[in-house]
């Protein structure tokens, strides 16, 4: 495992996520997101709520779901039609079970190890999409439960002086409560996901 990377500034902390998953989702576009040396600004969300049919807790707690009714600021990781592994923040204080998504990054640190897991293409391609984005960071399953305020992930907050504008927008690739505007995207990135927001 190669070393974290030297940034420097404050992680966020537990209480960063102890909140309401949409306030998180939404605060979360413009930080950045490491895990083990690679990484970059986060440029898209989507939030899910326990009552929401769309997301997983919505049947209640199985193994499958134990993790997003633990403690807020774990790593829930789960399989998507059985190919890609998605990474999701647990939000809300222990028992409410929201996440967010997150579902694209500009790159910044380490392109050359993101390109040697997915080939050779754009930077606007390495984390264009949920799927893409853990496989060019290297997160799998292992990762679920893990703590997203300790190493290997590296969370920060935004840049200094950072200043983007965030759209919200229907959230995509689900086919149940699909007209909740809960997609939180920067405004004009190209590292956004398709289909991107209309603005």
């Amino acid at each position: 495992m190669s070393a974290v990377p030297a940034i420097t500034g404050d992680r966020l902390d537990v209480a960063f996520f102890e909140r309401l998953v949409h306030d998180v989702a939404r605060d979360l576009v413009g930080c950045q997101l490491f895990y083990d040396g690679c990484g970059g600004t986060i440029v898209e969300t989507e939030s899910y709520e326990r009552d929401d049919p769309a997301c997983h807790a919505y049947v209640g707690l199985t193994p499958r779901t134990e993790t997003l009714f633990g403690p807020p600021g774990r790593a829930y990781v789960y399989l998507s039609y059985g190919i890609h592994s998605l990474l999701n923040a647990v939000a809300e204080p222990e028992g409410e079970a929201a996440a967010v998504l997150i579902r694209a990054l500009q790159p910044t640190l380490g392109l050359d190890a993101m390109r040697a897991r997915r080939g050779e293409r754009p930077d606007a391609d390495l984390c264009s999409g949920p799927g893409k984005l853990t496989e060019a960071l290297g997160i799998g399953l292992d990762a679920n439960d893990a703590d997203l305020t300790a190493d290997p992930f590296v969370l920060l907050p935004p840049e200094t002086g950072w200043d983007g504008e965030i759209v919200a927008s229907p959230r995509v690739g689900i086919t149940k409560a699909v007209d909740r505007p809960w997609r939180f995207s920067l405004a004009g990135s190209r590292f956004v996901s398709r289909p991107r927001p209309i603005i």
